[in-house]
Formats: structure tokens, C-alpha cells, sequence
């Protein structure tokens, strides 16, 4: 690991002056992604900036009913917190559906957003990456990729992103808040994730230098009967091969309003628009779910040995969008 410095902020506006005075520093927060990227000389920064003890880690609601949640709060604070678990169950589910109890009481919300992909081909440092280094190639196109993109990729880089929290909170239309030397700013988290195209080593709209202050989710009644479901490999501490965030509200049997993102089939938690959009309206029944997962995986190009996942992106949308709906019915 290259030798680096440590300091510890005491403020946002500190923090932020200490990035802008060293492009090579880093922002700390849990250190369960960054700190295991060092380790493999993927990440080299010359100094961490500690921002753990920043006052950004409550949770709190908005005046228009929505909730805010500093950057700072952990995802084991944010998957237990009472108003989390009864406004947006999704997202508590998804948090906990994510990594061990010690690494969920370490990582925060900040972080998770902004964790790197888990291609093998992008860790391992003897290997091209076109993610890790542009215009070296993506040797996944045709060696390793079972639990790669069939949504989104490009022949520049096929890898997936690995937070299921993200794939809860695009489902409800968060926004992520930043700080800059300029200033405060903020995006949709839908825009946050830039396409991977042909530049896969820009992965964010986060402004050089920028600090995550926290997210803000938007009041959502619809919310409140949500379910996230995951797909992985083995039963615990294991990332997705494919999930479903998913709310639904019907009545007299019609989808009055529906929410769905996926996880684990692209370079960015995948919000389904397309199914969305067949959904509102329709019957609350197993034909619709089918129709609004074909029209969202209409697109998908899946690579020679990942094809299952469109069969399994599909049988889990249909599987999560009837459990809504009976529980509706109840």
C-alpha cells in the first residue's frame, strides 16, 4: 500500500478546502470499499480526509413529508430507523439485503454511493481496465462475465454496480446534496450515474473535489408497499446477480401508481421506466407484471454467458410485483 497522509475534518467547508488543495486526497468515510481498493493498488491517494465525524449523520423529515439522510449515517442506522422502515420499507430492506452486520455498522450512506464496481478484471491490477485505466480494454467482453450489465454497457466496459441501496433509493426519485468550493448543488440520483459509454472511468456527476452531504427522498405515498428483493449466489454476504426494488398502488384491482428499479444489470442502479409506464393503468395481474418486465428488458444485450439474467431480471419482476399486489388485495 503507498504511504499516505491522515487528517480528520471538523467541518464540511474544511473538508472541502483540503480536496481542492490536493487533488490526490481522498474523502473517508466507513473505509469498506476505499480502504480494501488501496490495499490492492487500485486507489493511491496521497492523504484521506476523514469526514466520519462531520455532522451529517441524521435523519430527519422534510416539511413537505419527505426524509433527509446525512451522508454520514450508517447503513445499519439508516435500515433500522423507524421512519425509514415505515415510509420507504424498500430501502431498509435493501440496506440489510447488503454486506455483513459489522460492514453495514461501518459503511455510510455517502460511501455506498460512490463505491467502485466489483469486477474481478477492474481489482485485479495486472489486468487492462478500460474503468481503471482508459483505453487499456475490457477483457470481460470475452473472459469473465456471468454477473455482468445486459442493460446500459458499451464495448468499453461491462461491469455492474454493486449497492443495493442505490437501487431502492432511484426507485424513489432521491436527490443527492454535494458541497463544492463554490457552493452547494445537488442532483437526481437517476443523473448522478453518468452512461457508461465510452468514458466508463467517469462515473459520477459529482463535481471534482465534491463532498456528498446527504440524500433526500421525496415524499412518496406509493412507498409505503414496497419490497426489495435480491438475487445472489449464496445466502448471505454476497453481492446481487440481479434485485428489484418495487412499490405498487392499486385499487379496484388497476396500478394506480408503480415504482421499479433494478440492481445488478447495468453500470448504475437501473430505475424501469419503460416498465413503469405499462404498469400505471393497467390490471393488477401477473399478464401486466410479464408485459412491463419484456417492455423493460426489451433492450437488453446480454453477453454469451450472462443471457440468464434477462430470464432471471424477468421471473423476479413478475415474482415481486405479485406479492405487492396480493398484499394489496388483502
Amino acid at each position: 500500500m503507498r504511504e499516505f497522509g491522515y487528517h480528520r475534518a471538523d467541518d464540511v467547508s474544511g473538508a472541502v478546502a483540503l480536496l481542492a488543495a490536493d487533488p490526490d486526497a481522498r474523502y473517508l468515510g466507513g473505509g469498506t470499499n476505499l480502504v480494501d481498493l488501496m490495499k490492492n493498488g487500485v486507489e493511491r491517494p496521497a492523504r484521506l480526509v476523514d469526514v466520519r465525524g462531520l455532522p451529517l449523520d441524521g435523519i430527519e423529515p422534510t416539511a413537505d413529508g419527505g426524509l433527509r439522510i446525512g451522508a454520514t449515517v450508517t447503513n445499519s442506522d439508516l435500515a433500522a430507523h423507524p421512519e425509514v422502515r415505515r415510509r420507504y420499507p424498500a430501502l431498509s430492506q435493501a440496506v440489510l439485503a447488503g454486506a455483513s452486520g459489522q460492514l453495514r455498522n461501518m459503511a455510510t450512506v455517502g460511501g455506498n454511493l460512490l463505491q467502485r464496481t466489483r469486477c474481478g478484471y477492474f481489482t485485479d491490477v495486472s489486468k487492462p481496465c478500460n474503468k481503471r485505466a482508459p483505453g487499456s480494454g475490457c477483457p470481460a467482453l470475452t473472459g469473465e462475465h456471468h454477473n455482468h450489465a445486459v442493460l446500459g454497457a458499451s464495448d468499453h466496459c461491462v461491469a455492474v454496480h454493486p449497492s443495493d441501496m442505490g437501487v431502492a433509493l432511484v426507485a424513489f426519485d432521491a436527490v443527492v446534496t454535494y458541497e463544492t468550493p463554490d457552493g452547494p448543488g445537488e442532483s437526481p440520483l437517476t443523473d448522478f450515474y453518468l452512461p457508461v459509454g465510452d468514458t466508463p472511468h467517469r462515473e459520477t456527476a459529482l463535481p471534482p473535489g465534491a463532498l456528498i452531504t446527504g440524500v433526500t427522498l421525496p415524499p412518496a405515498p406509493v412507498a409505503a408497499r414496497s419490497r426489495y428483493r435480491k438475487v445472489r449466489e449464496r445466502a448471505s454476504y454476497a453481492f446481487a446477480i440481479g434485485s428489484v426494488a418495487a412499490a405498487l398502488d392499486v385499487e379496484d384491482g388497476v396500478v394506480r401508481d408503480a415504482r421499479l428499479a433494478l440492481g445488478a444489470v447495468a453500470s448504475r442502479p437501473w430505475r424501469a421506466r419503460a416498465a413503469e409506464d405499462v404498469l400505471i393503468g393497467a390490471p393488477a395481474d401477473g399478464a401486466a407484471f410479464a408485459a412491463a418486465a419484456d417492455a423493460e428488458l426489451a433492450d437488453a444485450r446480454p453477453l454469451p454467458d450472462n443471457g440468464y439474467k434477462v430470464t432471471l431480471m424477468r421471473n423476479l419482476v413478475v415474482a415481486v410485483l405479485t406479492e405487492l399486489a396480493e398484499e394489496a388485495a388483502r
